[in-house]
């Protein structure tokens, strides 16, 4: 790094980082992109649903989007993983795991979530490959195909009547008692949707690809996809270290411009969003990159 002050750090380097990293790059700002390296979709197969890249693999969008924004002579990118981040009088600085300070005037948070997944056998090898959260990401892949969802309750009967959309063969899952409603229970058998209240024991999986699911009552289930919404957590502690705000469901709540409630702070990606998309993310980053300049501008002129 040239140097340890910087106009704006962008905390995270995937779609949302770096196409705020791109917007910044044209607006002549002086910015550091820091990285982890360790995407979540590391495993999906293929990214769907933006155009251009529709079926490509996460990292050929994300390997391009990179050597795009680096041509850009005032953007630097360092491999780190930031631990800290507090505001100062200056703007804000930041700790990374390597004992590293650095400052900056704006900071951009594109870091995603981490996702809690089950202690299920097989889960994380078939995660983003058949195991996956997103019918508009993934569902056209599994139309028609024997379908699941694993989840409960009121969450659980809202994602059945979307699955539903793609596929008639569909089972819910809700890995001990269902909690549904008569109403609900009445809606989901008058559109077919089995519900099955069996304890998973495991996934049995070809390379991450679903084969079937076996229960503690020694039953199973053939089975091509499964779709689950996960429990998350930050990647980084703003809350605690920023005083950021989070909503009910532990999202960083922005304004349309991707403005948290502390100055000079944004947020762009799947920290701020449920709807977890490539496309989303680079929207978001284009924009929180583009009112970072303008907020930039307006303090200088």
């Amino acid at each position: 790094m040239d140097n340890r002050f910087f106009d704006v750090i962008i905390i995270g380097g995937s779609y949302s980082g770096l196409s705020a990293g791109m917007a910044l790059g044209r607006s002549l700002r002086n910015i550091l992109m820091i990285d982890s390296g360790k995407p979540c979709n590391e495993q999906t197969p293929h990214s769907h649903n933006f155009l251009t890249q529709d079926g490509k693999t996460p990292k050929e969008i994300s390997t391009i989007a990179k050597e795009q924004v680096m041509k850009y002579d005032t953007v630097q990118f360092h491999n780190g993983l930031v631990i800290k981040a507090v505001k100062t009088s200056e703007g804000f600085e930041i700790e990374t795991a390597a004992g590293e300070k650095l400052s900056c005037k704006k900071l951009i948070v594109a870091t995603g979530i981490k996702d809690s997944k089950p202690d299920i056998p097989g889960f994380n090898e078939c995660w983003g490959i058949s195991v996956i959260h997103c019918p508009y990401c993934h569902g056209y892949e599994v139309k028609n195909e024997t379908t699941g969802i694993l989840a409960n309750g009121d969450m659980a009967y809202e994602f059945a009547k979307m699955i539903a959309h793609w596929t008639k063969d569909l089972t819910l899952f809700t890995n001990g008692k269902a909690a549904f409603t008569s109403e609900q229970l009445e809606k989901l058998n008058e559109h077919h949707i089995v519900v099955n209240e069996d304890e998973i024991k495991e996934i049995i999986h070809e390379n991450g690809y679903i084969q079937k699911v076996l229960f503690h009552n020694e039953k199973e289930a053939s089975l091509k996809a499964l779709y689950t919404k996960l429990p998350f957590e930050q990647n980084l502690n703003v809350s605690e270290d920023l005083g950021c705000e989070l909503n009910e469901h532990g999202f960083i709540i922005t304004d349309p411009f991707q403005r948290t409630n502390i100055y000079g702070l944004y947020a762009c990606g799947d920290n701020v969003n449920m709807m977890r998309s490539v496309a989303n993310a680079v929207a978001q980053g284009s924009l929180a990159g583009v009112m970072v300049n303008k907020e930039l501008i307006e303090e200088s002129f």
